[in-house]
């Protein structure tokens, strides 16, 4: 997910208390009624999606994938690579989502001063938490595949493991899942190979040494 402690949505509630609409009825305009307090929404097929500030594995595993990324995207001049918080809005009730890592074009990149991107990105990157297991591999997977996003990471710190998907004939094939010392490998970032553990914080090993 885009960002980790991913609640369930408590639209009911707020409707209630603020006029929010229902579950399944959301739309940008409401989005935009939303308060700037730190957290994530994102809507996915007109539902809500909060998510608190993410942690450190979190945001050590999305740096990694950005500094990888952007050193090949530059040296090829092949477009842009950004992070979360940036607005992608893939259709009229799925706007907006905000990927943890995103790679577009350079034929299609935004210009300056641009505040979203409209349409599919060419590659969008998830790191998965704990809480956001279901939203990662089954409502954003769903969605992703269905707007025509070409490729899919699903990045998990807990496994040390990454997941990637192409699309074909308009369904993900799972192009190859990498852990350890195996080169992950993309179709839409040829040539581009990431030692699986790179990306993940480094593991203490040993018993620290003591002085007398």
């Amino acid at each position: 997910m885009t960002i980790q402690t991913m609640v369930q949505p408590t639209a009911a509630a707020l409707a209630e208390e603020n006029g929010w609409p229902v579950q399944g009825q959301w739309r940008y305009a409401d989005y935009l009624r939303l308060p700037d307090d730190g957290r994530r929404y994102e809507i996915i097929e007109g539902v809500l999606y909060v998510a608190n500030a993410p942690g450190f594995d979190h945001q050590f595993t999305v740096t990694e994938i950005i500094y990888f990324f952007k050193s090949f995207v530059r040296e090829h001049q092949l477009g842009v690579v950004l992070t979360a918080p940036f607005e992608v809005h893939l259709s009229e009730t799925t706007k907006p989502v905000q990927p943890d890592v995103l790679f577009i074009r350079k034929d299609r990149q935004p210009t300056a001063g641009t505040q979203f991107f409209e349409g599919a990105p060419d590659l969008l990157v998830e790191v998965i938490s704990p809480s956001s297991i279901r939203l990662d591999r089954k409502i954003k997977f769903d969605t992703y595949e269905q707007t025509g996003v070409t490729e899919y990471w699903l990045v998990d710190p807990k496994l040390r493991a990454v997941e990637v998907y192409t699309l074909a004939r308009g369904e993900y094939a799972l192009l190859g899942q990498y852990t350890s010392d195996e080169l992950i490998e993309s179709k839409v970032l040829a040539g581009l190979a990431i030692k699986a553990n790179a990306l993940f914080q480094p593991t203490v090993t040993g018993t620290p040494s003591t002085s007398s």
